[in-house]
């Protein structure tokens, strides 16, 4: 039984349906890299594609709201916890300096944006980055705030994951992804609380949202549902 399927799109570039054994209904969300399905077992690709075909539309207006835009010498990430812009150099490679503001690409001057192979290295230069800042900013907060409320951990990771914030494994390791240097803090907070809770709590049953709720004056699943809903700069 496949679990991956590929489907090349002439909107959404590629639509990606993937099987889930626990899954009873079809449900879509658009990706800046396409049009990402999850289907019951043993479902039809004819199938799934008609149902598509019904939401298309709608789909597509969400599509364009998140989907991947060129970066050039106009683009810049500024949020609460990472800065970052680009700048032209006569240097001919591209290089990361960090300053007092953040950290500024440094690109060749007669650099051409419309290149796909240029626009891989730059989002590639940003998620350096990325794991940079994250690697020097998460773990300090991490221990911040398990010494506040009393939990304890055996090490930390940061990652380049995209599909998940952070992850907690039984053995008491916090892997953390880059990209919570996106969020607010109040947000990037959570993530952290959330896994600091399943060092205690390693399901996600009533006792971990009781025990969540305490470390987030009750705002547990609010703030999960804000962060499920918040589109990142990058």
């Amino acid at each position: 039984m496949a679990t991956r399927r590929i489907i090349k799109d002439k909107d959404f570039g590629q639509i990606v349906i993937g099987t889930r054994r626990t899954a009873r209904n079809i449900t879509m969300r658009v990706r800046p890299d396409g049009l990402h399905v999850t289907v019951p077992p043993y479902s039809k690709t004819e199938k799934v594609m008609a149902t598509l075909e019904t939401f298309r539309e709608r789909l597509l207006e969400q599509y364009r709201k998140v989907e991947i835009r060129p970066i050039d010498f106009s683009y810049a990430i500024r949020t609460a916890c990472f800065r970052l812009w680009l700048e032209p150099s006569p240097l001919k490679c591209f290089t990361l300096k960090q300053t007092g503001e953040g950290i500024c690409i440094c690109c060749p001057a007669d650099v051409d944006f419309s290149c796909e192979q240029v626009q891989k290295l730059v989002r590639a230069a940003i998620l350096r980055a990325l794991k940079k800042s994250a690697g020097s900013y998460l773990p300090p907060l991490l221990e911040a705030l398990a010494e506040r409320y009393g939990f304890s951990y055996r090490k930390v990771k940061i990652t380049g994951a995209r599909s998940r914030w952070g992850s907690c494994s039984a053995a008491g390791t916090i892997s953390l992804s880059c990209y919570l240097m996106l969020l607010p803090p109040h947000l990037m907070d959570y993530v952290l609380l959330h896994e600091l809770s399943h060092t205690k709590e390693m399901n996600h049953g009533p006792r971990f949202w009781e025990l969540l709720d305490s470390l987030t004056e009750g705002k547990a699943l609010s703030l999960r549902a804000e962060l499920r809903n918040y589109r990142p700069a990058f």
